[in-house]
């Protein structure tokens, strides 16, 4: 037992830079799907939100047109669009295979389509009384959003952002396939394809133990922010 937990850790050394590397590899995909998450999902579901019939901003047009954008980008096989957008990515970066930042760029357009509908279901949460009262103190639409909806819905927004990040960790292990490398792909690599199942099962515990740190984090900044 003593010789094979050695025989384990030494083979954890010897490939040790090598998931370190592809540790680095998802956190970049990662980020830059938290930050278009945030810096254009949020905007997407809130125009959702606001454009719906009834609505402060009701518009059918760029409603109906959101929602097609949205619903098809969700729906679309996520492989299938990784494949797809590879013209696309080549002709805007140069390259679209071998790089963690060229494998963003579909990690980066699903990213805001699926956090765009968790942030419109979560503003459809909001009470209608909020925005009544935020009209009857002649709110603008800019001041409804920030200091009435975003308020109200912080806690809801955090808990639908855990569950995208989460689902961003997964897309993550696909990006291999275009020679993005990641985790998953180390996985893949040097485990599966080298029938090494120690190592595999070792990447995959470290996706868990990823997966479970963002939900914690999520669930306890949700807590804190929820003045219920």
């Amino acid at each position: 037992m003593t010789d094979s937990i050695s025989i384990y850790i030494e083979r954890i050394i010897e490939f040790a830079p090598r998931l370190l590397d592809s540790l680095w590899e998802t956190g970049i995909m990662l980020f830059f799907a938290m930050l278009a998450a945030i810096l254009l999902g949020i905007p997407v579901g809130t125009l959702l939100y606001l454009t719906a019939d009834t609505r402060p901003m009701a518009n059918r047009f760029v409603n109906r047109l959101l929602n097609i954008l949205v619903n098809v980008i969700r729906s679309f096989p996520f492989l299938l669009l990784v494949v797809a957008m590879q013209p696309f990515v080549r002709q805007v970066y140069g390259r679209a295979t071998g790089d963690p930042i060229a494998a963003s760029f579909p990690m980066v357009v699903i990213a805001i389509a699926l956090y765009a509908r968790f942030v419109e279901q979560s503003l459809m949460e909001v009470p209608k009384g909020i925005i009544e009262t935020a009209k009857s103190m002649g709110a603008t639409n800019w001041q409804l959003v920030w200091k009435f909806l975003y308020v109200e819905a912080r806690s809801s927004l955090v808990i639908g952002f855990t569950t995208a990040v989460i689902s961003f960790v997964s897309y993550s292990t696909i990006m291999g396939v275009v020679g993005g490398g990641g985790i998953g792909d180390f996985a893949i690599r040097f485990g599966y394809q080298r029938y090494e199942t120690d190592i595999m099962y070792t990447a995959i515990v470290l996706i868990i133990v990823l997966v479970e740190i963002f939900q914690w984090l999520g669930l306890a900044l949700a807590r804190k922010l929820d003045k219920r």
